[in-house]
């Protein structure tokens, strides 16, 4: 069954103004608009257009809960819910840093915080479900900053050491107020120390050690921009600026100085990162198809003013320094790109059909055509052009700005038409 489904976009402070509505081709609402939802998620369930096809639900979630089987399918209708949340998320300034638990983690956490008494939506509440929270990121803008992962230590001494450079042109060089940061940064656990350090010390008020490392690192990059200006060539130009655009958006947050031990990332347009459990990330501008698993377990390491639990994020974090964690596509058939990550919930895929496609990718009627084989439930979304999608026992047609559930007994899938469609569905 093919059955459309909208959402109104989350109008949270950091959404950009234009970028959804502008991608989607509808008219803009005047305010944020960060986060288009797109599954059943009971914080903001994707809307059904003909509730007639659902028995009456008026939301995916609600439909569901109602049958199961009918939307979910056999396989999956035993868990009573949709493993994936898919979005179109747009960033015009930075989200906070954060990391997701591993599956183990967050049944054990959320099993604690029940029996501890802490309701479900408490602030300090760390454990909103027991399921896990890996993600992927589809860059759909030029380009779309991130920060994902932490740096060799090799790494953050050199940025350091362009920091002691920097002070020393500065009129009042203080180069001590690198030394709680240098002194720290040795031995094996030596970014966990000073992750825990910068939390512990640093969100107590506007005093202390921490508090002038930040307002000095802040002004450090606030002369690397005065050089660059001048025609100086600075290193970690781009990460300096990333401190100046960080400071502006949170004053003051020991977080702007965790930017500095992460990896600076800028994706081009059709690169997608994978942001498994224990990663440190937050993203910090542009447009982007992002997959998740279905759950609300964020644990907060700064750029932030919610609750931080820092013993319980240090417990949860990755501190092994690693490469960028691209997620390479495996080509199915041309025009669909598979993106497969290594978890159970979800893999998306990216179907494109150039609008002066040959003969030779055509089907029947010389229109060209895409496939993509179903074993689980799938949400599609078209961001350009216009394709008929027909299953094994119907059809629908989708064009750009709208998005349909697929159950899964459609089986294979054809996409008929010219455009782009984002795909998300199960394994």
């Amino acid at each position: 069954m093919f059955v459309g489904i909208s959402n109104t976009p989350r109008d949270y402070a950091w959404g950009s103004p234009t970028a959804i509505a502008a991608l989607l081709g509808r008219p803009a609402s005047g305010g944020p608009e960060a986060e288009l939802w797109l599954g059943a998620h009971p914080g903001s369930p994707s809307v059904i257009a003909d509730p007639a096809l659902t028995g009456g639900a008026a939301t995916l979630t609600e439909w569901i809960d109602r049958d199961p089987a009918a939307a979910l399918g056999a396989a999956h209708a035993g868990a009573g819910r949709l493993p994936f949340l898919m979005k179109i998320l747009a960033a015009h300034s930075p989200l906070s840093l954060q990391a997701h638990p591993s599956p183990d983690r967050a049944a054990a956490g959320f099993a604690l915080e029940n029996a501890a008494g802490i309701p479900i939506d408490a602030a300090d509440r760390n454990y909103r479900d027991p399921f896990h929270k890996p993600e992927i990121i589809f860059a759909l803008s030029d380009t779309f900053q991130a920060l994902c992962g932490f740096r060799d230590p090799r790494q953050i001494r050199s940025i350091l050491a362009e920091l002691r450079a920097l002070d020393a042109t500065m009129d009042d060089p203080q180069p001590a107020a690198l030394l709680g940061l240098e002194n720290r940064l040795v031995g094996d656990e030596a970014i966990h120390d000073v992750v825990d350090w910068l939390l512990r010390d640093g969100r107590g008020g506007d005093t202390g050690e921490v508090s002038w490392l930040v307002e000095r690192v802040v002004a450090l990059a606030e002369q690397a921009a005065f050089l660059i200006e001048g025609g100086a060539r600075v290193s970690f130009a781009a990460e300096l600026d990333t401190v100046r655009s960080l400071s502006a958006a949170y004053p003051g947050d020991p977080g702007i100085v965790i930017s500095l031990l992460t990896n600076l990332v800028s994706l081009k347009r059709g690169e997608v990162l994978f942001l498994p459990a224990g990663n440190i990330h937050a993203y910090l501008s542009g447009l982007g198809v992002e997959v998740m698993a279905a759950s609300d377990n964020v644990l907060r390491g700064g750029l932030s003013p919610k609750h931080i639990d820092v013993d319980e994020l240090l417990e949860v974090l990755d501190f092994a320094p690693l490469p960028v964690p691209y997620l390479a596509p495996e080509l199915q058939a041309d025009g669909v790109a598979v993106y497969r990550p290594d978890v159970p919930d979800f893999e998306l895929a990216h179907i494109t059909v150039p609008a002066d496609a040959s003969t030779t990718e055509s089907g029947q009627g010389g229109v060209p055509m895409r496939q993509v084989s179903l074993t689980g439930p799938a949400i599609a979304i078209c961001t350009a052009g216009r394709f008929l999608v027909a299953g094994a026992s119907s059809s629908i047609s989708l064009a750009r700005g709208e998005s349909v559930y697929i159950t899964p007994d459609e089986g294979t899938v054809t996409f008929a038409g010219s455009g782009e469609v984002f795909l998300a569905t199960t394994p």
